[in-house]
């Protein structure tokens, strides 16, 4: 798996999957993406959860994730658990995506922005914003 394709999976975990499931931790990890309060999350809160993740990952601090530290941060992940079984079909097409100046890198800005597929569409009244209900729907 390229490593780009490896970086698109674990921006997935940080947000499409993880959230929405009931497992351990879910309702934690919401209440402190949700920064203002009002039990959605903006797209604005995602993306900066998003880039806390990413600056966990770049630990040669950069700015850009390299591929030794997108494997680092694959394997933390595992190790905790928290590595879900997401198909990984079609994730270096939203790599390509996530790379927007089209450099080859994936920047903390390009990162962090990101709003994956599977968000878009759960944001079914397209408020940038996902609803209780809307992170429920996630699940089915």
């Amino acid at each position: 798996m390229k490593w780009k394709a490896l970086a698109a999976a674990m921006l997935l975990l940080v947000t499409g999957s993880a959230c929405a499931s009931d497992g351990p931790g879910a309702r934690q990890m919401f209440r402190q993406m949700d920064r203002n309060g009002d039990r959605t999350l903006q797209f604005s809160e995602i993306a900066e959860a998003r880039g806390r993740f990413f600056d966990r990952m770049d630990r040669n601090g950069n700015g850009f994730l390299d591929p030794e530290e997108a494997k680092a941060a694959a394997a933390r992940l595992k190790e905790a658990g928290r590595f879900q079984a997401a198909s990984l079909e079609g994730l270096e097409a939203r790599a390509e995506r996530m790379d927007a100046n089209g450099d080859g890198r994936i920047s903390r800005e390009e990162f962090a922005r990101f709003v994956p597929d599977r968000l878009l569409r759960a944001d079914a009244d397209g408020d940038r914003a996902l609803s209780l209900s809307e992170l429920r729907a996630l699940r089915r």
